[in-house]
């Protein structure tokens, strides 16, 4: 079920009205959900960092043995192609993805050059600037890569995220806290985490556990770049209760600030703001 409207999507060479469908029920990626995707923004006619994410689907398709089949800069031209069908201030999701077609003699091992590729773009409001969202913890924890394909941005990770999820809306929160497998905190269900304390910003460092995200790093460059000092270290269920501020980053919808954790309020703070403002003022540059 698509969660935006006005959908094209692109499939067989060609840009198709509609969200058509892409997949048969003997390809490898509907049964043994070899899938990978990426998301892009374009919203007031600016596509932030959309070569980075196309850039991550091919890193994403390699890292579950599936051959990327289309180059960096092609799928940036049809991405730009496809959305000439949208207004400038409409707000478009952009999702390149690939599955692996067929199986070595076991159907198991996806075979080399075997590749289904498509992309869906879905018109998407940007969140309303204010919008929050709560935290709490839950007991599913982030894996590691012997267990699963944490260095890509892959489908079959997603159903421990949706655990995440329902399990905190169960408890009446927004979204998860969620640990690695050392107990350390590593990101949230959906998105990576900020925290702000005495005007210093923290973020998880990248461990392996879960994707260090493309707007994650332009948040801590922008930051950076503001004179505004950010540490990548190990943080601690303690060190976000002990937070002044927290907020999330991810593509869908670049800041969003965290108003409580469990019992732990939090005030939607100055750098909280500037992080949005950079972000904003940095791709408005992009025009």
């Amino acid at each position: 079920m698509p969660t935006g409207t006005d959908i094209r999507t692109y499939y067989d060479g060609r840009w198709h009205d509609g969200d058509v469908p892409v997949m048969k029920a003997a390809d490898h990626g509907s049964w043994l959900g070899t899938t990978v995707f990426d998301g892009a923004r374009f919203f007031d006619g600016v596509a932030p960092d959309l070569e980075a994410h196309c850039a991550r689907v091919n890193r994403s398709a390699t890292a579950l043995m599936i051959t990327p089949s289309v180059q960096v800069d092609d799928m940036v031209e049809i991405v730009r192609e496809g959305l000439k069908a949208y207004a400038p201030d409409t707000a478009v999701y952009i999702r390149p993805m690939y599955w692996a077609l067929d199986g070595d003699e076991m159907g198991i091992v996806p075979l080399p050059g075997a590749t289904g590729f498509a992309i869906s773009l879905e018109a998407i409001p940007m969140a309303a600037d204010g919008a929050a969202t709560t935290l709490t913890r839950t007991r599913f924890r982030r894996p590691v890569l012997e267990d699963a394909v944490c260095n890509a941005k892959a489908g079959c990770l997603y159903p421990n995220n949706a655990r995440m999820l329902a399990e905190a809306r169960s408890k009446g929160f927004g979204n998860a806290l969620v640990a690695d497998a050392m107990g350390n905190v590593a990101e949230t269900a959906s998105a990576n985490v900020f925290m702000v304390r005495e005007g210093v910003v923290y973020t998880p460092i990248a461990n392996g556990t879960f994707l260090a995200g493309i707007t994650r790093a332009r948040h801590i460059a922008n930051l950076r770049a503001d004179g505004i000092e950010v540490q990548e270290t190990v943080l601690t269920f303690a060190d976000f209760e002990a937070a002044d501020e927290v907020f999330l980053s991810g593509n869908m919808m670049k800041v969003t600030p965290v108003t409580a954790f469990e019992d732990k309020q939090y005030r939607v703070g100055p750098v909280t703001r500037r992080a949005r403002e950079l972000y904003w003022d940095w791709a408005h540059s992009l025009r």
